[in-house]
């Protein structure tokens, strides 16, 4: 897939949540969502702020390298840093700056290459892992604010791309928590919502995750548990990934506990 076909499909899921939001009266902006202390207002502050410096990244790195030293050296204040600008803001000036970052990433987006390195928290990224992380923030937030207001958002096959960069990140999963990944291997066999199978890993492998990619990526988002999806989940490694699955950077961190243990 080209990277002009990512940035595509980056910006619909964008619009997706943009017409999910710009309906919410200014009560709801102040909703609690299933992120602890986040309500959707802080939500989109929080895309708002990235999809800026994932702008400037591309515009001007060396400006970039001073923002993300701010932001990493700001410790537990981080979210100070990040939302603080946004929670001062009423719901339409928040909804307007959003807008605004998101025509700022477009534009840089559009004059990036295949072969483009973009620098970003950690270690840099190809062009379009790097557009396909916003992509996968856009979803991921948006299924929080999703929840909280009962909302539909009808399912699409941009979900290939979290559905890769889930399956993909396996190792970080382990990584990220000081663990060496088992050396089982694992083959995912998901379910696009057009009926199209991604498939990914060994076609021999002993194990597997089988269902639909919707699933998958609720749950290496960490939007669901597990046990809470239609994944048929074959193997002891394939339950712990499954258990353990973090796709995005930063701390490791857990999933929601099974519905049935609440």
């Amino acid at each position: 897939m080209d990277v002009a076909e990512v940035l595509a499909d980056l910006l619909a899921e964008q619009q997706t949540l943009d017409d999910i939001v710009a309906e919410l009266d200014t009560a709801q902006w102040q909703l609690a969502t299933p992120s602890p202390g986040w309500t959707i207002a802080d939500q989109i502050g929080h895309l708002t702020y990235f999809d800026r410096n994932a702008a400037l990244a591309v515009r001007d790195p060396d400006a970039f390298q001073d923002a993300m030293h701010a932001l990493l050296g700001a410790g537990t204040s981080g979210d100070d840093m990040t939302l603080g600008p946004y929670r001062a803001m009423a719901p339409d000036e928040l909804l307007a700056a959003w807008r605004a970052g998101r025509d700022e990433l477009a534009a840089a987006g559009g004059t990036l290459e295949n072969e483009t390195r973009v620098a970003w928290y950690g270690p840099s990224m190809g062009a379009k892992s790097f557009l396909t992380a916003r992509l996968m923030e856009a979803w991921a937030h948006g299924q929080d604010i999703v929840d909280t207001v009962d909302a539909v958002r009808a399912p699409t096959d941009r979900l290939r791309h979290i559905a890769q960069l889930g399956f993909i990140t396996r190792g970080w999963t382990y990584m990220n928590r000081g663990l060496d990944m088992p050396s089982t291997p694992v083959r995912a066999e998901l379910t696009l919502p057009s009926g199209e199978v991604l498939s990914f890993g060994p076609d021999d492998a002993s194990e597997s995750i089988v269902g639909p990619a919707l699933d998958f990526c609720l749950v290496a988002t960490q939007r669901r548990h597990v046990d809470d999806t239609d994944l048929v989940v074959s193997g002891g490694a394939a339950r712990d990934w499954m258990e353990k699955a973090q796709l995005f950077a930063g701390p490791a961190s857990d999933g929601p506990a099974p519905s049935s243990a609440t």
